[in-house]
């Protein structure tokens, strides 16, 4: 796609972060808009100051590790614009952190429900629309660098490595079904968003009771500040996003560093190694989440 304007674009977990950063890049090139968040408050203000700045916004709330959500989702998008053009299956969830034997099962179900799941929904719901419409259109899936580099287990890195492959086998049936539609996995590092603070959207179901101790909190707060002060702005990582629409670019990597982490772990393949450790956080990201749930052993929580 080279042309935006007046196209219809779909953005999953837009009321913040990547997704609001994205959202308001679409407005820039005079799309329409249709925001999709499972927060019904950040979503009725982000349509808002959108609206107000004079795009065409639908707002539908929307859990996405929920199918039918999403299929309504769609069927909104439709009724409204009558065509997709590009859709962002964007929003994700952090959690699940520890050894894997210690991934509680609530865990691997909320994590790969939304973070994988909830991807899967997007392209069973809008891919047959977007090729019945016949139009030209194009497709981004967020991974994270945990999708394409090796570490220490994670619930998260293994729903990020499932979107990538995901991506890589969406490409390839479009292609084979010879569709006008493009397709992309952005795939960030540190960037300036709350996925730390996701728990506060976590059903009641899947609970995790071992998160909501003082020390965890004050795990999570000193690594959310963290976040928030030395990640990538979602407004930049929004404009990589569009140049690589217009070149249909399928990796988007908005850290270099991230070549590192890949070109570690395929020479660790092709070279017939062991798994190569990653570097230490950068930052000092470990050690301030670790004092920071010392000092809430001590009954100091603080950010």
């Amino acid at each position: 796609m080279q042309d935006f304007r007046e196209k219809v674009a779909v953005v999953t977990g837009a009321a913040s972060g990547i997704g609001r950063g994205l959202v308001d890049a679409f407005a820039a090139e005079g799309m329409k808009l249709v925001l999709a968040d499972i927060e019904p408050e950040p979503l009725g203000i982000a349509a808002r100051e959108l609206a107000d700045g004079g795009a065409e916004v639908l707002a539908v709330r929307t859990d996405t590790g929920d199918a039918a959500s999403v299929e309504e989702l769609a069927a909104a998008a439709y009724e409204r614009f009558g065509a997709v053009h590009v859709l962002c299956n964007n929003a994700g969830v952090s959690g699940g952190g520890g050894a894997l034997w210690e991934t509680s099962e609530a865990d691997w179900t909320w994590v790969l429900g939304v973070n994988l799941m909830g991807v899967v929904h997007g392209i069973r719901a809008f891919v047959p629309r977007m090729l019945a419409g016949g139009e030209e259109g194009h497709i981004v899936n967020t991974s994270s660098v945990l999708g394409l580099s090796t570490g220490p287990g994670s619930v998260y890195g293994v729903s990020k490595h499932g979107v990538t492959r995901l991506t890589e086998g969406l490409y390839h049936d479009l292609q084979a079904a010879g569709a006008r539609i493009g397709v992309s996995v952005l795939c960030p590092g540190l960037t300036a968003t709350r996925i730390i603070e996701a728990e506060r959207n976590r059903p009641a179901a899947l609970a995790n009771v071992a998160e909501r101790t003082p020390e965890a909190a004050a795990r999570r707060q000193a690594m959310q500040a963290y976040f928030l002060a030395e990640g990538m702005p979602p407004a930049e990582t929004a404009r990589i996003v569009l140049e690589a629409i217009r070149a249909e670019r399928f990796y988007i990597l908005p850290h270099p560093d991230i070549k590192t982490a890949v070109e570690r772990r395929m020479r660790d393949i092709l070279e017939d190694r062991n798994p190569t450790p990653p570097p230490a956080p950068a930052g000092g990201l470990a050690a301030r989440a670790m004092a920071a749930a010392a000092q809430a052993r001590q009954g100091e929580v603080r950010p």
